[in-house]
């Protein structure tokens, strides 16, 4: 059963409009005023809502544009619940390969080194776009409301603060650095719950890299998956 604090109707209505200014391309997202100090058992809540049950391999087209260039392809992600995630990417003909396996926000291993950096510059907008948020830090100032499909929340540390919004059938993480936005990913969700498609927009470079999402299968990883790909 999800926790929060409550809206009443006129505020809810708000949030919602600007829920939906966000798909028009407003500049940010921010929680609203309304949300008040939330517990991290609440969170937590919150974030496992997010989570798949079991083992998930996910398959998908990606396409990443900035003002220079564009390059696309297909790629895989494996997550293992809560935190593991081994990622892999190539353009035509196996062009650009990456792989990289993440637990939590830390790598274990990447090929090539900035096999994620060139894509994603923050590994909570990485998981966003699998529909997936992460637990906050400690000694952070949480904020959150919940109220029917709409669940806010907001992780406001010394530096960085990561917003999140899911509603029926969307997700929707953005990050701040010292008040500047870093980034913003926006995936869309089935009934189900599992990704369709996911767009990050990182607003300095300005860049955009989506992804389609293929299929989705439940399943199992035998060890060697983590491990490094042979030369």
């Amino acid at each position: 059963m999800r926790q929060g604090v409550g809206l009443d109707r006129p505020i809810q209505l708000a949030y919602l409009a600007l829920i939906g200014m966000g798909c028009r391309g407003a500049p940010e997202l921010v929680v609203p005023a309304s949300a008040q100090p939330v517990s991290r058992e609440q969170v937590a809540g919150w974030v496992a809502s997010t989570n798949s049950p079991d083992h998930r391999l996910y398959r998908f087209k990606w396409l990443f544009q900035d003002e220079r260039a564009s390059a696309g392809g297909r790629g895989s992600a494996r997550i293992a619940p809560p935190d593991s995630l081994r990622f892999d990417v190539a353009g035509p003909f196996g062009s650009g390969a990456g792989s990289a396996v993440v637990v939590g926000e830390q790598p274990l291993w990447m090929e090539p080194p900035d096999a994620i950096a060139k894509l994603v510059p923050n590994y909570p907008l990485m998981w966003a776009m699998f529909g997936i948020a992460r637990m906050p830090p400690d000694s952070v100032a949480l904020r959150g409301l919940s109220s029917g499909s709409t669940t806010a929340w907001q992780y406001a540390g010394s530096s960085d603060t990561v917003d999140y919004v899911r509603t029926s059938g969307r997700f929707v993480a953005e990050v701040r650095r010292a008040g500047e936005v870093i980034g913003k990913a926006e995936t869309t969700l089935s009934p189900d719950g599992t990704p369709l498609k996911a767009r990050l927009t990182v607003p300095s470079a300005p860049a955009k890299l989506d992804l389609t999402f293929l299929s989705t299968t439940r399943t199992s990883f035998a060890p060697e998956i983590w491990l490094p790909r042979k030369p």
